[in-house]
């Protein structure tokens, strides 16, 4: 299964524009307000606080796109920001097998995917992905295809131990 948000990356861009309109001009407005006409008094700290409130909830609640495939025989985790140099892209691929389990955090405005992998250095491995501008449809999608992964580990797991004991026994 393929999942990709990539298509909104225009959407994405708009807001983050606007976002940062929104912020110059209400520091251009407290300026005016401040020096020239001195309206609002006290009020006018709003003009500035309201859009940085605003920039801050659009930053904080992760990174925007979130691409997702199933197909073969790995799992393939990617998850960046809509504008690049913002911050840094994750990139995760590892074999189905090693998926153990996995947790969707659901906080008001951020969502996070951490995805529990099996390693043979530490036993196992937390990854962290930020899902929040996924719509209640792709992460339902998601889910069910991560568990799907996780059914068909738990049924190997005991064919194999079955396998092990009829060679022990024999």
């Amino acid at each position: 299964m393929r999942l990709s948000n990539r298509s909104k990356v225009p959407v994405y861009n708009f807001v983050n524009t606007l976002l940062l309109m929104i912020l110059l001009g209400g520091i251009v407005a407290f300026f005016l307000e401040e020096y020239r006409f001195d309206v609002l008094e006290e009020e006018s700290y709003l003009l500035v606080i309201v859009p940085i409130l605003l920039v801050v909830v659009y930053y904080l609640s992760g990174r925007q796109i979130f691409e997702y495939d199933s197909d073969g025989e790995a799992l393939n985790f990617k998850n960046s920001n809509a504008i690049p140099f913002l911050d840094k892209a994750l990139s995760d691929e590892f074999p189905k097998y090693k998926l153990m389990k996995y947790e969707v955090v659901d906080l008001y405005f951020v969502k996070r995917l951490y995805i529990t992998i099996s390693s043979k250095n530490n036993g196992s491995t937390v990854l962290k992905y930020e899902i929040s501008y996924l719509t209640k449809k792709e992460i339902s999608d998601l889910k069910v295809s991560l568990n799907k992964v996780i059914k068909t580990n738990k049924e190997n797991k005991v064919s194999e131990n079955i396998n092990d004991n009829r060679r022990i026994f024999a």
